[in-house]
């Protein structure tokens, strides 16, 4: 696909969601209108900005037949090998560290994935490596169970009890 071809198509595509999206509040349960007592209905702003957007789109598709823009008269490839590959990498490793966090856990897994990316794909330092590798899963210990109290997987049962030793801890020393 080139670069001209991609800008037809997302025009079009957003065209469409904006004049749906508009169709959806106009003939919906939300008032566009303004309500006497009240200002505007719920509906205002989407609908407005819905209209926006069609607006946008429409000059974009307008342009595109016209050739007014080098984008529109760009034939080169929209996305190079190497993107389609970096793309490809990131989604099966976002998927592998989503079923690890099944099993592992999610502080682990984020060792795992931070090693992968900041490592192997980054090829940065060992100390990059290192720091992002127990930085990141510090932060987000801390943020989401001390901050949040929000318990995020911790895997399977051996794992779950190997944090339940941190959590008696932090809560012997700390409270």
């Amino acid at each position: 696909m080139t670069v001209r071809t991609a800008e037809l198509i997302m025009a079009i595509v957003l065209f469409v969601m904006s004049v749906g999206l508009m169709a959806n509040v106009y003939f919906g349960d939300l008032v566009v209108g303004w309500i006497a007592g009240r200002g505007p209905g719920a509906g205002m702003w989407p609908f407005w900005l819905s209209l926006g957007m069609a607006g946008a789109s429409l000059a974009t598709i307008i342009r595109w037949f016209t050739g007014a823009t080098p984008e529109s008269r760009n034939t080169d490839p929209y996305i190079a090998s190497e993107t389609i590959f970096l793309v490809t990498v990131s989604a099966v490793s976002l998927l592998v560290m989503l079923i690890l966090m099944n099993v592992i856990g999610t502080y682990f897994t984020l060792v795992i994935y931070m090693f992968f990316f900041v490592r192997i794909l980054g090829n940065h330092s060992w100390f990059t490596t290192i720091s992002m590798m127990l930085g990141t899963p510090l932060f987000v210990y801390l943020l989401f169970e001390v901050a949040l109290t929000k318990y995020l997987p911790k895997g399977l049962p051996f794992f779950e009890e190997l944090f339940l030793v941190v959590d008696n801890l932090r809560y012997e020393y700390f409270y």
